[in-house]
Parts: structure tokens; C-alpha cells; sequence
């Protein structure tokens, strides 16, 4: 909450240094020119990324396949998006970085690290899961190709065992 409250603030104060900085040594009108072209090549980038990862999440999908990768990539490539469109040379940096397909790929690996982690956690029991099959989103084997347990939903609460009744003097057996 902290961090978000201080980059909410920083992040613009720091774009408008910059801004002035920058316009301060090439003049007002080029530094505004040059935030428009930032933005102009940063969304046609964009586009041809987010239709390639498009592609391949029909790709996967068809096959059978959980598109994990090409969801989070989707999700990246929209932050992209806002921070091209916001202006500033801070924003457009990180829109940019995160336009790199090999960049994305390593914080999608760093993001299933730690969510595998968490995973492992949720296991040993330091989490309460009532589900059968674990939800591993960011592993290339999708919870869908696993064998599934043959378990009813009900069979968690349903005890099996013969019961007798008791009082009436005959001990008989009932289903």
C-alpha cells in the first residue's frame, strides 16, 4: 500500500523533472514532439506484439494446451500499453523494456517461480486448499492434461460402513 502511494506520487513528480530537464536543453516543442513519438512507435510495437501473442494463445488453446504464458504476456503487453500512452520518458522507458519478448519470458519465469513457491506452500498445509487439483498456471503442464481423481464431490463427506440399530432387543443389519 505504502509503495504504490509513493510511486502514485513520485512517478509523475519525476516525469515532470524530467520533462522540464529535457525541454530545458532542446526546447518545449521538440520534447513534446519527441513524447508523441515515443508513443506513436511504442503502440504500433505494441500492436504486432499483441497480435503475435494472440496467435499463439489461439495456437495453444486449439492444441489443447493451457495459454498461461501468452495470458500473462497479454497482461504485460497492456501495461505496456497504458504506460506508452501516459506521457513521459520514465513511463515509455518501462512500456518499452516490457515490449521485449525476451524480457517478458524471464519475468513470466520469475512469476512462476514465485507462484510455484506459493504453491508448494499452499501444499504442506500452511494454506487451507479443499481443491483435487492443484492450479500450477504457470507451469507448462496444464492442470487440464493431469489424471484427475475419480472422486465424487460428495465422497469427502460421505462415510461407508454398516450400522446396526440398538434398543429394540434384535440386533438387525440395515443398509
Amino acid at each position: 500500500m505504502r509503495t504504490s502511494f509513493l510511486l502514485f506520487i513520485a512517478v509523475p513528480l519525476i516525469e515532470m523533472w524530467l520533462l522540464i530537464e529535457v525541454g530545458g536543453v532542446i526546447g518545449g516543442l521538440p520534447t513534446v514532439g519527441l513524447v508523441v513519438l515515443t508513443a506513436f512507435i511504442g503502440i504500433n510495437l505494441l500492436r504486432m506484439q499483441g497480435m503475435q501473442t494472440l496467435q499463439r494463445f489461439q495456437s495453444r488453446a486449439q492444441s489443447g494446451q493451457l495459454p498461461g504464458q501468452e495470458i500473462v504476456e497479454g497482461m504485460m503487453l497492456a501495461v505496456a500499453g497504458a504506460l506508452l500512452l501516459t506521457p513521459g520518458f520514465v513511463t515509455d522507458t518501462i512500456g518499452f523494456v516490457l515490449l521485449v519478448p525476451g524480457i517478458r519470458k524471464w519475468l513470466f519465469r520469475r512469476a512462476g517461480h514465485r507462484m510455484s513457491m506459493m504453491g508448494t506452500i499452499r501444499r504442506q498445509g500452511f494454506h487451507s486448499s479443499d481443491s483435487d487439483v492443484e492450479n500450477d498456471f504457470f507451469t507448462e503442464q496444464s492442470p487440464y492434461r493431469r489424471p484427475q481423481k475419480h472422486r465424487s464431490q460428495d465422497s469427502r463427506n460421505t462415510l461407508e460402513g454398516e450400522f446396526y440399530e440398538e434398543g429394540s432387543g434384535d440386533s438387525k443389519k440395515r443398509d
